[in-house]
């Protein structure tokens, strides 16, 4: 091979990888889930896959396996990119319309509930990996009905708390303070977490009690321990180096889709000057060699 082809051929690879980083799909590195208030997959989660205590808990399990509890932190969609409502049917919310997390969609009164007042309220949520995003805090209107399935017309549109995720966490948790309007009875607490970095999103649904009317057939919902999240990670199928959906291929993003210090970013702008530098050095050589 003469040496304008070996050179031609160099940039040409470059070019190709270029190209392949640019349609690379965003690692999903993201994972997580509410524990103030508890979410529901947390209550149960917190119990025990294996032996839970409470009857919507026992359900769950016997309805769908121990799996999607070990899986706590993952209710997700791969490809959502901010079309929550248009993706995510009635009645679907708290599941993310995913098939593995549907016992999640059950209108029952006896999941495990937070207590919690009117006025300003501390979310915790607990994050197994961090990153740039946007999580939205709804609540229910009032006159809510629990025992039908949540919509998306049962949210006040008015969010309890935002909160601009950055790419680290804190101690293994994102904390950021909101606040309650005045409700009675049992409410639920929806949360939307949307990715910059890709069209990933996270969502679940936290059982709250404002005042004493607390359903005797409710447990009081206790979020996981570290040790119960240690013990339990051997057992998870959660994903973080791919987008970890079962229902959603991901979606192909672009470094034009990136901020810019995202590392796919990056890798696209080092490929594309590399890819520049090599068609450069070519041109370069062929240019030396006529007026030699």
């Amino acid at each position: 091979m003469s040496a304008t082809r070996r050179r031609l051929a160099a940039a040409s690879a470059v070019l190709s990888t270029a190209t392949f980083l640019s349609l690379m799909p965003s690692p999903a590195t993201a994972h997580g889930s509410v524990f103030g208030p508890v979410s529901r997959v947390s209550a149960c989660f917190a119990e025990g896959p294996e032996n839970p205590k409470s009857q919507v808990c026992k359900d769950l399990v016997a309805d769908s396996g121990t799996q999607p509890l070990y899986d706590w932190n993952e209710v997700n969609i791969a490809n959502a990119d901010g079309r929550h409502q248009q993706i995510i049917p009635d009645g679907k919310l708290c599941s993310a319309n995913r098939q593995k997390y549907r016992a999640l969609d059950w209108a029952r009164t006896d999941w495990p509930a937070t207590a919690v007042t009117a006025g300003a309220y501390d979310f915790n949520v607990r994050i197994t990996a961090a990153h740039l995003g946007t999580m939205t805090m709804y609540i229910t209107k009032q006159g809510f009905d629990p025992t039908k399935p949540l919509k998306w017309s049962d949210l006040d549109p008015t969010p309890v708390g935002t909160y601009s995720t950055p790419r680290v966490k804190d101690d293994g948790y994102y904390r950021f303070t909101g606040a309650l309007p005045a409700r009675t009875g049992r409410h639920i607490v929806y949360k939307v977490w949307q990715r910059h970095d890709s069209t990933e999103a996270f969502y679940g649904c936290s059982d709250v009690v404002f005042g004493t009317a607390t359903a005797s057939t409710a447990s009081v919902a206790k979020a996981p321990t570290e040790a119960k999240i240690d013990a339990g990670a051997s057992r998870s199928t959660v994903s973080h180096a791919g987008h970890g959906g079962d229902e959603h291929a991901p979606a192909p993003v672009s470094a034009e889709a990136q901020p810019a210090d995202s590392p796919l970013a990056g890798a696209v702008m080092w490929a594309g000057g590399a890819a520049v530098f090599a068609m450069g050095a070519l041109l370069f050589g062929r240019g030396r060699r006529r007026t030699n």
